[in-house]
């Protein structure tokens, strides 16, 4: 009954602030008990959608039928009971890899009309925007739509986002974010999987001065990690 977290790094930069950003809210989700796992879409082959679904409602099925190393991303994500995609901001919205990656779910969802059901429906999700100018609302609000349109559940606190050239390790307030992140998915799925009830929580973000003390120690850690890959 283990919670498996998997987080999705859309970013090209492997010591950049959204893996920064993205590994303290998986930290933030093991506090909570949650097995977790990172994929980098730029180490993978994932093709552009090609659109079956424009020439059958029921050509778009699992699986896919493009090769390639969406095979591999769509039984993780068959596997995970919450999803935390975070992307830099490129014009406003997503990476290229991100927006591939997300399109190419469409055959879960479209499941509605071959087995009666999205395949991922009831999965949570989660959402981190990062980059050096403005965007991330844009970014972040157009996640919530598409996934929430998909049937993943999106419970409070459940984005983190930065706008800023810091090391994002260092920004306090985006470090709770992040941390409290991995948080809420993890709760929102021992609820779903009915391993406590909705009641039982009754604070879903923290910012109290023992968990800020946790989340600054994940911070560091992370940072010496990531910036380790530097020398």
């Amino acid at each position: 009954m283990v919670v498996y977290v998997l987080g999705i790094n859309g970013s090209p930069r492997p010591y950049g602030n959204t893996v920064k950003a993205l590994l303290m809210a998986l930290k933030g989700a093991e506090l909570e008990g949650a097995k977790t796992k990172i994929i980098n879409l730029y180490e993978l082959n994932i093709r552009e959608c090609v659109g079956c679904v424009s020439d059958s409602i029921k050509a778009c099925s699992y699986p896919c039928p493009i090769d390639d190393d969406m095979r591999y991303v769509y039984d993780e994500v068959l596997k995970c009971d919450a999803l935390i995609i975070a992307t830099p901001i490129y014009w406003y919205g997503v990476s290229g890899p991100v927006k591939n990656f997300i399109d190419r779910l469409t055959v879960f969802e479209n499941m509605i009309f071959i087995s009666g059901r999205s395949w991922v429906e009831g999965k949570i999700a989660g959402f981190i925007a990062i980059g050096n100018d403005v965007g991330a609302i844009a970014v972040i609000q157009n996640l919530m739509v598409v996934m929430n349109s998909m049937g993943f559940i999106i419970p409070p606190w459940s984005l983190a986002y930065y706008t800023g050239s810091n090391d994002v390790t260092l920004v306090e307030n985006v470090v709770l974010d992040c941390v409290n992140l991995g948080r809420v998915v993890t709760l929102m799925a021992k609820i779903v999987k009915g391993e406590i009830a909705g009641s039982d929580v009754k604070v879903w973000y923290r910012a109290d001065e023992e968990y800020r003390k946790s989340a600054l120690e994940i911070a560091r850690e992370v940072k010496e990690l990531v910036d380790s890959l530097l020398t």
